[in-house]
This record gives structure tokens, C-alpha cells and sequence, in this order.
């Protein structure tokens, strides 16, 4: 292919479902085509959840074959979540299934201190430790190493020096030799195997180290095109609300709040809070399915209008309201028991969620200003959530500052421009938010003046300050 045109293929692995998207890059514009949705379903054992790293694999070689077949692509780039990790042995074998995100259980740091505790043997057998995106390019090229993003995600990094903090490795006695080399990001971290393409009929490629880390290729993908300071919400079923800056930001009120650094592209810093996302729509959604009443957002913002503003809010971020179960009776619980009026109707219910979850993200909002001691201009919708109206409305308005659309695929697409940027045919992080803000249909929701109360109900009824 000529430097005008390339195509990447990006490898997303969400919490409840991994992607294949192609990305094509041509005459200046970006065209995205899935070729493979699958599952990321854990493994329950005993207490645990575990990744199927064996399924996964298969469902990662189904989607390079059929990529393939779709008219080929000239690299490839992997993003998960972070966290969670594997043991590679010295034979190079993989010892055990890593632990899977919803699993209960501290971060990186102190899981391996646990892990070393209770299970010594293994560890001395251990020899190379690989977070999730690392590992599949492992099983995909042979490399053993990882990339900057994804290592910052596991409080055993030097986010100054981008290196790993021998410090922290010494003082919680882990063994400095399992933790591999840093791949910086937007380099080859190795060819796809021999073994594996002659399998595949594919022809091998280069893995390059994207961000590993997917909120780190969330934030690539913001379309911002100037230097005033900007909030991103990438909101899925989880979302997290965060900010890019030229420094990262660790003081002791940040890490009272649950506010997070991690490395990105071009040595910027994602600070960050990982909140609630939709996934109380998803199960509203689905509650109605089971009634066979099949309601689209759509269906969600004509219903709230015939419920009153600002009668009943919810925490969404209370344990009640992350498992699986009846959401309606849920949520007239919850207001029965906290004094507010019992929802009457579906349309109640539905404006109390939509309410609650735009003040939960005002609430994250006010809490990353407060800690970078700047007030953000507008903020970048990305993910799923861009797909809701209504929601990226009543962010607006409770807010008060405008919501402008991104992605659905952020983190697919900002996958697939680092891999541009790789190849020399984007020049920079600046040329490829042009790109992106080219290629997406944005658009921008300005709050509503008449709606500009609903954060000063929410806080009344929550006392907050």
C-alpha cells in the first residue's frame, strides 16, 4: 500500500466483550469496519474469576483470519483494561489464567504481594509478569515485554522516569527479574509468528505497542483540536471521567478520592476516576426485555417526559445497583427507604436514572477540578454513551458546560491511530485528533439554562458540599 493509504487492524478487549475493527486510513479520512465481536465471558472457579485467555486467543485468530480475508492490513495493536496480569514460566509457558477485573480484590501491587504470599512455588518458577495486552501480544509475536501505559496502571511505576519503580518493587519484596522491558509506545514489539500465520494463511505483520492501556487509546481519541483545558467522559457500561495534562497530578487528596495517573501518547498524563456508567440503562433495558418490551433511548427520553424533574435521585454507584437483579424494585427501595416520593410509573423510574447518573458524573467532575485546581471548558463524550441523547443532554445541563460527541469506538480508533502514527503516515498526536474530528460525526449539546438546578437538588438530597 502507498503512504496515502493503510489499514490497521485494532484489537479491543472490554470488559464484557472483546472487537476486531479494521481501520482504514485514505485521502485524509478515517473509515472503521468491524469484522468480529465476541465474548469476554470469566471463568468461575471456586471463589474466583479468571480470564479465558485460551478462548480469547482463539476468537483473536478468527478475527485476524477474517480480517485477512476482508482485504488484508498492514499492522496490528491490542488494548485492554488495566490491572489485571499473567505469569509467563521459565519454559515460556503461561503457569495459570489470570484473575479477571470484576473479580473482588486490590490493585496490581498488592495482588502480587498476595499472590507471592500464598503462593511461593509459583512464584519461584514465575519468570516474566504480563498485563493482559502484553500477554496476547506474547502469545501472537514471542515478545516479552510491555508498554508504558498499561505498566502505569499497576502502582509499581515510575511515572516520571517511565520506567518501573525499583523502589516500590523492593519495598513490597517482589522479584525485581519477572518485570519485563518497556516497549515504548507506537514501537514494534515483534512480527506476527511463523508458526501462527502459516496456521492462519495470513501473511505476518508487525504488533506495535499501542497503548495498552484502553483508556489511554479512549484518550487518544479525543477529537480536541485546541489547548483549552477539556474533561472526557468514556462511558460504557463502566466509564471513567478524566482530563489530559502535561504532569501528573499525585497528592494526597487525589488518592483519598480514587483519582488515577496513567501515561499516555507523547508523554501526556491521564488523570482520571473510574465511575458508573450505563450499565443501570443496560438493565433497566433489559428488566423491560424480560416483559417483551423492547425500548430504545429513544423510547427512555419521550417516556421521562411525562415524569416531573428533580422528585427522587439514586446513588448509581451504591453496591445495590452493580449486580445483576430487578432494577425497578431496586430503585423504589432505595427511594422509599431514603424519604424521597415511590416512583408511579415507568416514566419516574426512568427520570430518576437518567437524573442521577448525569449528577454522578457532575459529582466526578467537581472532584477532578478541585484536585488540578482548573475548571474544565466542555467535556468529550466517548464510548457507548454517545449514542443516548438524552444522557449526553442532562450531562450537559448538570454540568453546565457543553458535551461534545466522540467515538462509540474510541478506543478501537485511538488503537488504530497510534498504529498510524507508527508507520509514519500521521505525523503526531495533533494530526491524528485532526483526523478523527474529521472522520466522526460530532455533536455538541449545550446546557440548558432552564435545566441548570438539577445538580443543586441532587446535592441537597445527598448533603454534599
Amino acid at each position: 500500500m502507498n503512504e496515502k493509504k493503510r489499514t490497521v487492524l485494532a484489537f479491543d478487549l472490554g470488559v464484557s466483550c472483546g472487537r476486531g475493527i479494521l481501520v482504514h486510513y485514505e485521502n485524509d479520512a478515517l473509515c472503521l469496519e468491524e469484522i468480529h465481536r465476541f465474548p469476554n465471558a470469566p471463568i468461575f472457579d471456586k471463589d474466583h474469576l479468571y480470564w479465558d485467555i485460551i478462548s480469547l486467543l482463539q476468537e483473536i485468530c478468527t478475527a485476524l483470519r477474517l480480517a485477512w480475508n476482508a482485504g488484508g492490513f498492514d499492522s496490528i495493536g491490542i488494548d485492554a483494561w488495566g490491572t489485571d496480569y499473567a505469569l509467563i514460566d521459565k519454559r515460556g509457558v503461561l503457569m495459570e489464567n489470570p484473575l479477571h477485573y470484576p473479580d473482588p480484590r486490590t490493585n496490581t501491587a498488592f495482588q502480587l504481594l498476595e499472590h507471592q504470599t500464598h503462593a511461593p512455588e509459583l512464584f519461584k518458577q514465575a519468570q516474566t509478569f504480563l498485563l493482559i495486552p502484553d500477554l496476547f501480544a506474547y502469545l501472537l509475536t514471542g515478545d516479552l515485554s510491555t508498554e508504558p501505559s498499561i505498566a502505569s496502571t499497576t502502582q509499581l511505576f515510575n511515572l516520571h522516569s517511565g520506567s518501573w519503580s525499583e523502589e516500590s518493587i523492593h519495598a513490597l519484596g517482589l522479584p525485581e527479574h519477572i518485570f519485563p522491558a518497556i516497549a515504548q509506545t507506537g514501537t514494534i514489539k515483534g512480527m506476527l509468528s511463523e508458526k501462527l500465520c502459516k496456521k492462519l494463511g495470513i501473511a505476518s505483520v508487525p504488533v506495535i505497542a499501542v497503548c495498552g492501556h484502553n483508556a489511554q487509546c479512549a484518550a487518544t481519541a479525543i477529537p480536541a483540536l485546541d489547548k483549552k483545558p477539556f474533561a472526557f467522559l468514556d462511558c460504557d457500561s463502566r466509564a471513567l471521567l478524566g482530563t489530559e495534562l502535561d504532569h501528573p497530578v499525585i497528592t494526597e487528596q487525589a488518592s483519598a478520592l480514587g483519582i488515577s495517573n496513567a501515561l499516555g501518547l507523547e508523554n501526556k498524563f491521564t488523570f482520571f476516576k473510574r465511575i458508573t456508567g450505563i450499565w443501570i440503562l443496560q438493565e433497566l433495558q433489559y428488566s423491560f426485555q424480560k416483559q417483551d418490551n423492547h425500548y430504545s433511548f429513544s423510547d427512555f427520553e419521550k417516556m421521562m417526559t411525562l415524569s416531573e424533574p428533580y422528585q427522587r435521585f439514586i446513588d448509581v454507584a451504591a453496591p445495590a445497583f452493580s449486580i445483576p437483579g430487578d432494577i425497578i424494585i431496586k430503585i423504589r427501595k432505595w427511594c422509599i427507604e431514603s424519604g424521597q416520593p415511590d416512583p408511579q410509573d415507568v416514566a419516574d423510574i426512568i427520570r430518576c436514572i437518567y437524573e442521577s447518573l448525569a449528577c454522578h458524573f457532575r459529582g466526578a467532575l467537581d472532584e477532578l477540578e478541585s484536585c488540578m485546581n482548573q475548571k474544565c471548558e466542555k467535556i468529550y463524550m466517548l464510548g457507548d454513551g454517545v449514542k443516548d441523547p438524552l444522557l449526553c443532554q442532562l450531562t450537559a445541563d448538570a454540568c453546565q458546560i457543553p458535551v461534545c460527541t466522540g467515538s462509540e469506538e474510541a478506543s478501537a480508533l485511538g488503537n488504530a491511530v497510534i498504529q498510524l502514527i507508527a508507520s509514519g503516515v500521521v505525523p503526531d498526536l495533533l494530526e491524528a485528533r485532526w483526523l478523527i474530528a474529521k472522520s466522526c460525526k460530532s455533536q455538541i449539546y449545550m446546557p440548558n439554562s432552564r435545566n441548570a438546578s438539577l445538580y443543586q437538588h441532587y446535592q441537597e438530597l445527598f448533603k454534599q458540599d
